[in-house]
């Protein structure tokens, strides 16, 4: 008997195939991973830093004294260069704003001691307590 010379059925079928599927194969889209939340972005930071209200000393707000923030205000308000407003109107604002971003998160007796140097704060500058 004499081998033929026809090729194996397996050959053939692979064969076929191959020209069948000419086009290149898709690869499926990876997903991209969820990116990292990062620290929310604190703008009142910013403000602090780079507005033209005033040039604060560290840590003003951190004593418990209310005479000694409104004087902190009135020095750093006088002494300013960056303000465009009275230096009253600018301690004031900024003593303000700081109460005004503690919100919730500020303990009832800073927010106190906070209140009471606004009024300090009017008579060091000679004007009328609310």
């Amino acid at each position: 008997m004499a081998k033929s010379k026809a090729p194996a059925k397996h050959a053939v079928r692979k064969e076929a195939a191959s020209k069948r599927n000419t086009a290149p194969k898709k690869k499926a889209a990876k997903k991209k991973a969820a990116p990292k939340k990062s620290a929310p972005r604190k703008w009142s930071r910013k403000v602090n830093e780079t507005s033209d209200a005033l040039d604060l000393e560290q840590g003003v707000f951190k004593g418990r004294d209310p005479k000694k923030i409104a004087q902190s205000l009135k020095r750093s308000a006088t002494r300013s260069n960056r303000r465009k407003a009275s230096p009253f109107q600018s301690a004031m604002s900024m003593l303000n704003f700081y109460i005004n971003r503690g919100g919730k998160n500020l303990p009832a007796s800073k927010k106190k001691v906070l209140e009471k140097s606004k009024s300090e704060l009017r008579i060091l500058f000679g004007k009328e307590s609310k």
